[in-house]
Formats: structure tokens, sequence, C-alpha cells
């Protein structure tokens, strides 16, 4: 080893040297910058973490009352339960207790609600039951063809052919469309 190497080796050291003192004083000058930082994140994630597992919870509880709703549907512990905790799948079970039912005051609150979703169906859903066509975002085709029909019955040809000329051909219902303007076309 010569003084080269030496002077070297203490170079590099007194580099390494200078370097920590600059990070201790640049910490000293940040330090409780770079703690309120550290803190944040813990809250954040830590909040994070706390609200992803109420949630969790909530949904697991919401289930279990579905499931318990599935096989007694008038236990109003579990009705209570659900709604508290998942009020859009209690929306849609009421939904389906309603159409099972065929309990059209029940489907009318239901039209009343924000979602749309819902509200579309359920609105739909009274149309049928009252036999009263209804316009449908969801069902428009099939409300179109049912208006059709109630203004044939009426004997509005005229209207029910503007309803059926509404009905895109590449529906499902264009073959039974076909066959009521044709039967139209026969009856003028």
């Amino acid at each position: 080893m010569n003084i080269a190497d030496v002077k070297k080796e203490l170079s590099s050291d007194e580099k390494v040297l200078e370097s920590a003192f600059k990070l201790e004083t640049l910490y000293k000058k940040h330090k409780v910058k770079i703690w309120a930082v550290l803190a944040a994140l813990v809250v954040f994630f830590g909040g994070k973490a706390l609200q992803e597992s109420l949630h969790a919870s909530a949904l697991a509880k919401a289930n279990e009352a579905f499931l318990t709703l599935q096989k007694n549907a008038n236990d109003t512990q579990a009705r209570k339960v659900l709604a508290e905790n998942n009020p859009e799948l209690m929306a849609l079970f009421s939904y389906a207790q309603a159409v099972k039912n065929r309990d059209v005051k029940a489907l009318e609150s239901l039209a009343g609600s924000q979602n749309r979703l819902l509200s579309d169906v359920s609105s739909y859903t009274v149309g049928v039951l009252t036999k009263k066509p209804v316009d449908s975002v969801l069902y428009k085709e099939l409300s179109l063809f049912e208006q059709a029909y109630a203004a044939l019955k009426e004997g509005d040809k005229k209207t029910a052919k503007l309803k059926l000329e509404l009905i895109d051909e590449r529906s499902p219902l264009a073959v039974v469309t076909r066959f009521l303007k044709h039967s139209l076309i026969k009856a003028k």
C-alpha cells in the first residue's frame, strides 16, 4: 500500500463523513416537516384501512340479513339491518317482493326512488300490472309495442303505426312488430 492509496481512502472516508454531516444538518433543519409527512402517511393509510374494514363489515352484515330475508321475508330485524347497511340491496329486495306479491302500492313508492334504474323498472311494472302503457328507458321498445297495442285496441291505427315505426328492426320484438304492422295494413 502506498501513500496514494491511503490518500484515496481518506478522501472517500471524508466524503462519506461530509455527506453524513450534510444529511444531519438537513434533518435538523426540516425535522418537523419530515415527521409531519410521516405522520400524515400513517394516518392516511391507517384511516383507509379502517374505512375498508368498516365497509367490509357492513357488507357482511347486509349479506347475512339478505340471506335471512331470502328464507323469511317477514323478518323485521333482518329488514332493518339490511336497510341500514345496504339500502340499495334493500330497495331491490323490496322490488322483488312487490313484484312477487303484485303489490302496486309498493311498486309505486319504489317508482319514486332516487335510483333511476329501480325507478324505471318499478314504474314499468306498475304499468304492466295496471294494464296501462308507460314510457320506460330500459324497456323502451316493449313499452312502445304495448302503447301501439293499446292504441290498436282503441281503434287508433295511426298512433299504433307510429309507435311500431319507432321500434328498431334489430330488436327482439321486430318479428312480432312486423306481424302487427302487417295486420294494420290488412285492416285498412
